[in-house]
């Protein structure tokens, strides 16, 4: 018998205008996306009170995250101001800043499985690290 995992996720959308640099195509001029960013949180053990982490404090941390975008170009926003500004990329970002958070908030007990982004409804783009 394996090891138990719980895992829950949450989602947080904004609205931002993007441009993809070097893309050569209609995706590298200015347009814009209903973001949805989806963070996947893991524990082996369950706080004292049954949980991997509260529903409304890993929505917290995913505003605080996320809410840098909201309505803005990410193309401005740090560290897309210097870096790409793929769904890909969004998703590493998401997922390096989520762990560095729930690392502070839950000293390790919970960490980050995954993060997913959708550009649109039928576009996802998935970052994990094994």
């Amino acid at each position: 018998m394996g090891s138990p995992v719980y895992e829950i996720s949450k989602d947080f959308v904004f609205s931002a205008a993007h441009q993809i640099r070097f893309h050569g195509g209609k995706c590298e001029r200015l347009h814009g996306h209903n973001w949805r960013v989806r963070v996947h949180a893991r524990a082996s053990t369950l706080n004292r009170i049954g949980m991997v982490i509260d529903f409304a404090d890993l929505q917290r941390l995913v505003a605080e995250v996320g809410s840098r975008f909201d309505h803005q170009n990410v193309n401005e926003v740090a560290p897309f101001d210097q870096e790409n500004t793929t769904a890909e990329l969004l998703a590493r970002f998401f997922y390096q800043e989520m762990s560095r958070r729930l690392a502070d908030l839950e000293g390790g007990r919970v960490t980050v499985s995954r993060v997913d982004v959708w550009e649109n409804e039928g576009s996802l783009a998935v970052y994990r690290e094994e």
